[in-house]
């Protein structure tokens, strides 16, 4: 694919503390932009990083038609860079693309514009063991009006942004509460796509939790509010009596490509699965049996992130003694021995660039 580069005169990579890297703070020096209109997608580019301009009108900011996804790069020990499962993330982005109404953005322009804009700011890929740099593609509506309506323009970009880990807890084990009174989603609704609007029901329940001493907030469904769905940031897994039990996507839940890739991996373990509806008093009753093995967390961010304890009205339970279990461990060491290519290439999700 033919993409119009223009390289930076001033690199910021020298402004970067590469032993302190927090999460999505800082950005690489260049981004890859390209728009809709008329029908069809222009000629894509690669520019400096920078700021955009928009006008106040845009619809966007005000109806929020618009799809992001994350995926990362991993720089192996060989120095070369893996991205993983970016065909995964494609086939997401544009699940999420057509439940907005924006239109479709072929592989081959999402696959080239993440390749080039990594290969032009490789030297921005972390070289440290559990960092990587996190890839950010997004579009949005790029019409300038007020009212409810379909834009007829949309501006596709995507910006890079060298990452550590993205719980300050890193891979030791995080602290839930349930949601309580809020909903995050109902079957039909936004919770299956990655939309900003999909997180942004999350914000004022997850602030009330961390002033309460939670890492995030473990969501019910919003009908019957008994059902487990996902954490805010992650779906979720349970090690019950040997099985890992995992609620199933049936509309509100947002399918992980790490949940994905989790499950993948216990099919060819043989590790028995299950996908399937399971209550929070089911969770807290079979911890009382001392049946409750561990419970994790999958998700780009933070691959695997494994549960310490969980509050719900008013009563914790512990997991696994407030410590990382063996499963937990076992398929984070998995999947990032795949990413940083300690590990064979099992499913070809790694792409060499």
């Amino acid at each position: 694919m033919n993409i119009e580069v223009t390289k930076t005169m001033n690199s910021r990579i020298d402004k970067v503390d590469f032993n302190n890297l927090q999460f999505g703070e800082d950005f690489s020096d260049h981004m890859f932009t390209v728009f809709y209109s008329d029908g069809k997608w222009g000629t894509p580019k690669i520019v400096p990083y920078g700021k955009i301009e928009i006008e106040p009108s845009l619809c966007t900011l005000h109806y929020g038609q618009a799809v992001f996804e994350g995926l990362k790069a991993f720089r192996t020990a060989n120095g070369k860079i893996n991205l993983f499962r970016p065909d995964k993330y494609h086939q997401r982005f544009i699940r999420s693309n057509e439940r907005l109404c924006i239109p479709p953005i072929s592989y081959e322009l999402f696959n080239s514009g993440i390749k080039e804009l990594v290969l032009l700011d490789q030297a921005w890929v972390p070289d440290k063991q559990g960092c990587s740099l996190y890839i950010r593609p997004f579009v949005f509506a790029a019409d300038n009006f007020l009212g409810v309506r379909v834009a007829y323009t949309y501006n596709f970009m995507i910006i890079t942004s060298p990452v550590g880990a993205y719980y300050p807890e890193g891979l030791n084990p995080v602290k839930l509460i349930t949601s309580g009174e809020y909903v995050r989603a109902v079957k039909g609704g936004l919770g299956a796509v990655k939309t900003p609007a999909n997180y942004a029901a999350s914000l004022l329940p997850g602030e009330e939790a961390k002033k309460q001493g939670f890492t995030q907030v473990l969501w019910l469904d919003g009908v019957e509010n008994k059902y487990i769905e996902e954490v805010g940031t992650m779906n979720i897994m349970f090690v019950i009596d040997g099985k890992l039990i995992t609620p199933p996507l049936e509309g509100s839940i947002l399918p992980g490509v790490t949940r994905d890739s989790v499950i993948s991996l216990a099919n060819h373990w043989g590790i028995p699965i299950e996908q399937r509806p399971i209550t929070i008093d089911e969770v807290f009753a079979e911890a009382k049996k001392d049946r409750l093995q561990e419970v994790f967390g999958t998700g780009t961010a933070a691959v695997i992130s494994p549960v310490g304890w969980i509050q719900h009205e008013g009563e914790m339970i512990t997991i696994h003694n407030g410590e990382i279990g063996p499963w937990s461990q076992k398929f984070y060491d998995e999947i990032t021995g795949m990413q940083y290519g300690e590990k064979p290439n099992l499913f070809g999700w790694c792409h060499v660039l």
